[in-house]
């Protein structure tokens, strides 16, 4: 990207209502959306990956393959003009919240890029780059762009020598370009410079994206920092699919990145349209929605004289790079622009917490369907104390999931590690990886039941799959390599879909080949 243009990366039908919306949006109501997306001149959108693929079985109905497959279908080849379609993959856990068998990662990545996702966002909750060896091989194998994700956090032992030693093993066993990515919205502009300039000073030439979510009310003000520092595309999502939990409105960014002298590669005239359509899919999903009554108003065209001042003071503060002036600029950017457009006013305690916007909003829903939304608030205090006992983990798919349900149940049954869930008893343990400080001597002495630690590479635990047993217990469901591979990833939510799915149709003829099958 050259020095004076700035490229978007759409979230909207990922992250988006992964963040917001619990990951309910089906393929259906994606695909009201995407050709606009399309048209809007986007080289790359983020459409797959994630929660995407466990929630479309469990609560959507939907084909994660067939979604893919839609999704391609609709954007064309990117070989001949068409659009790539990112997704993004947890490692050696894939899709799923576990470590899998390299071939089982080998062959899932092999059917997802000649599905249609040409480009793999790879990270690691704990940073362990063993971990994501087996997923850049594999899809730099089968001709995909092998992203490594920088999973970012605050801690004693995280700083910037850490992020970069990261992203060097990364690059040294395949990577193509890095992302920073800020799953809680930790990133404080002044980092944000910090981080970003030795990134692009350690490695010249390599393509960098920044990835970010407002909980925190600094991402919008960390993206503007990254469009001065010099990445080479933001994450972002539209309206009614930004802010709260979300990525930053793709419109303000818009408004910053001219602000700033810098040419947008995308089209943003479509804007209108796409916030419209993304409101009516919102209001559909009102009854999973964590803040029906705060997603903003629709931006302008062209943001009015008072907005067109802010914007204009706020870029000319974050210039300055000194503490005053960058307090400054947060504070017109989240005060005096989004709260006014209608965006939730910033909750501060988040940034103690931790905790990613996916893992908010589905900890939301949870505890509000079982009559528990009033020990939110104990919860999130909790959530910093058991991480900081497990070795400081960032909070990502699963390491969030872990701490914030090992907290839940410290606050419910009224006594920390009365009950110790199984995963998180795996993490202290090792099983997803190196911590990546020294984990409490205490916690670790009542959840080890005297085991010693796993040290090795976390694949090197995980036993082979018995396709020839898989097959012949759900043969009678499995239609080819991808249900195979569903059942293996995500065994009860896809049994019972295939299960559902043959009981509605005639069955298939023959039952895929367990060696091809393995990838």
């Amino acid at each position: 990207m050259a020095g004076d243009r700035i490229g978007f990366i759409d979230c909207s039908l990922r992250d988006g209502h992964q963040s917001l919306l619990a990951t309910r949006m089906s393929t259906a109501q994606c695909m009201r959306v995407l050709p606009l997306l399309r048209d809007s001149g986007y080289r790359i959108l983020e459409l797959w990956g994630g929660a995407t693929l466990d929630a479309a079985l469990r609560f959507t109905g939907d084909d994660p393959f067939e979604r893919l497959e839609s999704f391609r279908k609709a954007l064309g080849d990117p070989k001949r003009g068409g659009v790539s379609i990112r997704s993004l993959c947890r490692g050696q856990n894939l899709f799923g919240y576990t470590p899998y068998h390299d071939a089982v990662v080998c062959a899932f990545l092999k059917q997802a890029v000649r599905t249609g996702t040409d480009r793999i966002r790879i990270f690691d909750a704990l940073n362990d780059d063993r971990n994501l060896i087996t997923a850049i091989m594999a899809t730099k194998t089968f001709n995909g762009h092998a992203e490594a994700a920088i999973s970012y956090t605050t801690s004693p032992v995280h700083d910037t020598a850490h992020f970069i030693e990261f992203a060097r093993r990364a690059l040294d066993h395949g990577a193509d370009s890095l992302a920073i990515k800020d799953m809680a919205g930790l990133l404080h502009p002044t980092a944000a410079f910090e981080l970003i300039e030795a990134l692009r000073q350690r490695f010249p030439g390599v393509e960098l994206t920044l990835h970010s979510h407002c909980t925190n009310g600094l991402a919008i003000t960390a993206y503007v920092v990254g469009m001065i520092a010099g990445v080479d595309y933001l994450d972002v999502g539209y309206g009614p699919m930004a802010g709260g939990t979300a990525q930053p409105p793709a419109e303000l960014m818009g408004y910053f990145a001219r602000a700033l002298g810098l040419e947008v590669e995308v089209d943003l005239a479509l804007a209108p349209r796409i916030d419209a359509e993304l409101r009516r899919i919102r209001k559909e999903l009102a009854d999973v929605d964590t803040d029906p009554e705060h997603f903003g108003g629709p931006w302008p065209t062209e943001p009015d004289r008072r907005m067109r001042n802010r914007i204009a003071q706020a870029a000319a503060l974050l210039q300055k790079r000194d503490d005053h002036s960058i307090d400054r600029a947060i504070a017109i950017i989240e005060d005096e622009i989004m709260v006014p457009m209608g965006y939730p006013a910033v909750d501060r305690s988040q940034l103690d917490a931790q905790i990613p916007g996916g893992m908010i909003s589905n900890l939301h829903h949870q505890l509000k369907q079982q009559g528990q939304l009033d020990k939110m608030p104990r919860i999130l205090e909790e959530v910093p104390r058991v991480r900081a006992a497990a070795g400081y983990v960032p909070l990502v798919t699963p390491t969030s999931q872990i701490v914030g349900t090992q907290a839940a149940f410290n606050v419910l049954q009224g006594e920390p590690y009365a009950m110790v869930t199984e995963p998180f008893r795996d993490l202290m343990m090792g099983r997803y990886g190196r911590l990546p400080g020294e984990p409490n001597a205490q916690v670790l002495r009542k959840v080890s039941r005297g085991q010693p630690p796993m040290l090795k590479r976390p694949a090197t635990y995980v036993p082979p799959v018995d396709l020839d047993a898989v097959l012949g217990e759900h043969g009678h469901i499995i239609r080819s390599d991808r249900d195979l591979l569903l059942l293996l990833i995500f065994p009860v939510a896809a049994k019972k879909f295939l299960t559902e799915r043959a009981a509605a149709t005639e069955p298939a003829a023959t039952p895929p080949d367990p060696i091809a099958a393995g990838g």
